[in-house]
């Protein structure tokens, strides 16, 4: 598929979805796991910048531009589903080669977030006049998420700090907004606020149904670095069974 056409079938993925039924996209951090979720049916798939960090050795914000764009090409290479990649802030590279070393990864998506390299809130204008500049450097070719970090950095009013930005977000270009960490019960008052706008939510452990969690308003799920984290527990027990029982 061209990359028009691809971000195009990732668009449609999240057009339109009924109540109950938000678009799960699977957090993957390699080219094994991305094969995997594809073969159990999966439309589409994610990278989360954790996950993908922890799988190259690093820690979460640290990984080399270069690294992330690279293990974000093995993955679209081995899949035939459209990949969106958290690109954290986009490690401070100008709009337009951003884009071009995106499209060079071959996803389709870009999850970019609001928190600077000081780990602090960007000012909501300057990242909206980002997001602005990604979305003319890409045209239709992107999928753009903006991550709305509001409730991970302590915002006073999250609620309201999250409505503020991903309206700003979203009339910069944004196509879907993701106020990561967003309490299920506060996804009813963003549904309302952002209209038809598609609204990301975190699955993390112990969170309602996806079913449910569509229902309180999500457009999709996504699992940050969390399938990871549960791969990583499994693959620690097995260890330690096969130190254990001397053999399988």
């Amino acid at each position: 598929m061209t990359g028009v056409a691809t971000a195009g079938t990732l668009r449609a993925l999240h057009r339109d979805r009924a109540a109950g039924d938000p678009l799960v996209l699977p957090g993957l951090w390699d080219a094994v796991s991305a094969r995997a979720f594809e073969a159990a049916g999966f439309p589409a798939l994610a990278t989360p910048s954790a996950g993908v960090a922890a799988s190259l050795g690093y820690a979460d914000g640290e990984t080399p531009a270069a690294e992330m764009f690279a293990a974000v090409a093995r993955i679209v290479r081995a899949v035939s589903v459209p990949v969106t990649a958290d690109l954290e802030g986009g490690y401070g590279l100008p709009a337009a080669e951003l884009v071009e070393r995106v499209r060079e990864s071959g996803a389709v998506g870009v999850n970019l977030e609001d928190t600077g390299r000081d780990r602090a809130l960007t000012d909501a204008r300057a990242h909206a006049d980002r997001l602005a500049e990604v979305r003319a450097a890409a045209g239709p070719e992107l999928f753009l998420n903006a991550r709305v970090d509001v409730y991970i950095r302590g915002a006073a009013d999250p609620v309201k700090a999250a409505i503020d930005r991903a309206l700003l977000y979203a009339e910069a270009g944004a196509d879907c907004v993701y106020p990561i960490a967003a309490p299920p019960g506060d996804l009813p008052v963003l549904r309302a606020a952002l209209g038809d706008l598609p609204l990301n939510a975190l699955a993390g452990a112990g969170a309602p149904p996806f079913a449910e969690l569509g229902r309180l308003g999500a457009t999709r799920i996504t699992f940050g670095d969390g399938l990871l984290l549960r791969a990583r527990t499994d693959l620690a027990a097995l260890a330690t069974s096969l130190r254990d029982a001397g053999g399988w």
